[in-house]
């Protein structure tokens, strides 16, 4: 059934007229991405009370004033304070399996569902004015009256779930149902939605569920580098690896076997996939679950951090008609997000682009993409044979790892078709010995690859707290500096502060080295030149390496020296 629209609802109730209405609209269309009600309480023609009415009628639920309700304890604690902070939403009662939550934005149609799915309650929607709900959220749960500690503290008192739990977690055979039980129980719920919003709230890329002989770790992955978190009780392994494994409809009864999946969020409003790995080890099972969340990515060439004598290059380079474009570096580089934001610029309605990739992380409109599948034999290999058929004109394979791949990416490159994948490799030179050592004949090298780009991220020193430190001796010979090139500057670290939880670096930007190849890079290849005489020679065409962008990007306060270090190696 169709929605009404929210301007004809406020005709119909009497708030406005139908000239009002009018206005409302012309006043809406100079404000893209307002939505109508707020536009309309900007330029008051209804009030907070008869805009809630009206979104009220609209998706059919009914309208109630929380001024001055009391959440009840049990529905209180059901919600945890990043949820109700996140979703806008206030309990007002907890029956059986039915929660009731008043909320001010009903046009969020999936949050019945995430909230199910989140909570493991079903879920009554009402609704109420955004005053009243902001005004709740503050008094009932703001950031300082649960934390995970709090949480965390309250389950190791919890005895009954502590026997539950080791009557559960040895290795014979188990009782499902009693499993069941256990990992929908409100404690387990509650720790894990709290470690999973936490984990996307501060844009962390994976996060890390450990089993040790004496104790269970959680660690989060922001900016590339590990942060460990409260540890739970030792006892719950056993049940957050399974709530997790529920979540992601693997088999809790398998304990024995790695297993991988899938598990799919909507957190405010926009997807978020997690990839989850099981892996058994000898004190049970690891978890890790990969986060994308598409709402922190932007596919935008712009926005990836080249310098602009970089960034001219490579748009030259990947608007060439044929030939094998390949990024390099380790995992979590950021390769995958150059190269989409490449795909994405070269995304007109002229030419037709495919992917194949392990897996498909970020959906691009009017791009074919095909995800790999082990299980069933679709290897890069095959699906590279099958797009060729598609009649492609860019093509994208996620990794070239084998041989096969390789000449297949090679072929379709001389047959008229441009090609990016991304490799392994510590820098942009030893990229061609790399694919020698796969297999790939020198002169096919030389006849496909237009381009190599190396690349690593550095965390960013927290502006908040940046402060200016002397460049000593021993930072000088890590990064192999003189003190003529040190002279009269300075490099800089983060002090530390509440902006950026005390790390001293907040977010993360690229360091880049791009090779365009030439005539002369290709004899040299040809001719069997090692990788130092390649780099050597492509520094004198005017390559920058790594490393001295690195040091460039420390001595202007972006970055530190300590993570320059961490992220490149000097060339011998």
């Amino acid at each position: 059934m169709a929605v009404r629209r929210l301007g004809q609802i406020f005709v119909d109730l009497g708030f406005i007229t139908d000239d009002q209405l009018e206005m409302l609209v012309e006043e809406q269309a100079q404000n893209p991405g307002q939505l109508i009600g707020r536009v309309a309480e900007d330029m008051g023609l209804v009030s907070d009370d008869e805009l809630i009415q009206a979104l009220g009628e609209q998706f059919g639920l009914n309208h109630v004033d929380i001024e001055g309700v009391v959440p009840p304890d049990a529905a209180r604690e059901s919600v945890s304070d990043a949820m109700a902070q996140l979703y806008r939403v206030i309990p007002l009662q907890l029956n059986e399996n039915v929660l009731t939550l008043a909320t001010c934005d009903p046009q969020n149609l999936s949050m019945q569902d995430e909230l199910r799915r989140f909570l493991g309650y079903d879920i009554r929607l009402l609704v109420a004015t955004e005053s009243q709900i902001l005004k709740a959220i503050d008094k009932y749960f703001n950031e300082d009256s649960e934390s995970i500690e709090k949480i965390i503290s309250d389950l190791e008192n919890d005895d009954d779930l502590k026997r539950a739990t080791e009557a559960l977690s040895s290795d014979g055979p188990i009782n499902l149902s009693d499993v069941n039980e256990l990992v929908e129980s409100a404690p387990v719920r509650k720790l894990l939605n709290m470690v999973l919003l936490l984990a996307i709230k501060d844009h962390a890329s994976d996060i890390h569920f450990e089993p040790f002989e004496d104790e269970f770790r959680i660690r989060i992955k922001a900016d590339g580098v590990l942060f460990e978190m409260v540890p739970p009780p030792r006892h719950l392994a056993f049940a957050i690896t399974t709530r997790i494994k529920v979540m992601a409809n693997l088999n809790i009864s398998e304990r024995r076997l790695p297993q991988d999946g899938r598990i799919e969020l909507m957190v405010g409003g926009h997807p978020v996939d997690l990839r989850v790995s099981v892996l058994p080890t000898m004190f049970g099972e690891s978890v890790v679950c990969r986060v994308l969340d598409r709402s922190v990515v932007s596919l935008d060439l712009n926005n990836v951090g080249m310098d602009a004598h970089i960034m001219e290059e490579f748009r030259t380079v990947i608007a060439k008609p044929n030939g094998i474009i390949l990024v390099t570096g380790p995992t979590g580089s950021g390769k995958t997000t150059t190269l989409y934001s490449a795909l994405s610029e070269l995304n007109v309605i002229e030419d037709k682009l495919i992917t194949t990739e392990d897996p498909v992380e970020y959906d691009i409109d009017g791009i074919i993409q095909i995800p790999i599948n082990h299980d069933i034999d679709v290897t890069f290999a095959k699906a590279l044979r099958a797009i060729l058929r598609q009649d492609p004109d860019k093509i994208l394979v996620g990794e070239i790892r084998d041989i096969e791949t390789a000449e297949i990416a090679v072929q379709a490159s001389l047959t008229g078709h441009t090609v990016f994948s991304t490799l392994h490799t510590n820098d942009a030179p030893s990229t061609v010995t790399r694919m020698k050592d796969m297999g790939v004949p020198t002169f096919l090298i030389t006849a496909t690859v237009e381009a190599i780009l190396a690349q690593r991220l550095v965390r960013r020193i927290c502006a908040e707290c940046r402060e200016e430190v002397p460049v000593t001796e021993d930072m000088m010979l890590e990064l192999d500096l003189n003190a003529e090139q040190c002279e009269g500057k300075s490099f800089y670290r983060g002090a530390g502060c509440a902006s950026c939880s005390n790390t001293g670096y907040k977010g993360r930007v690229g360091l880049f080295e791009l090779m365009i190849m030439d005539d002369e890079l290709r004899d040299m290849i040809n001719d069997n030149c090692n990788t130092d005489d390649l780099r050597n020679k492509a520094q004198s065409k005017g390559m920058r390496l790594l490393r001295d962008m690195g040091v460039g990007l420390a001595f202007d306060g972006t970055t530190t020296a300590e993570e320059v270090v961490r992220e490149t190696v000097l060339d011998a």
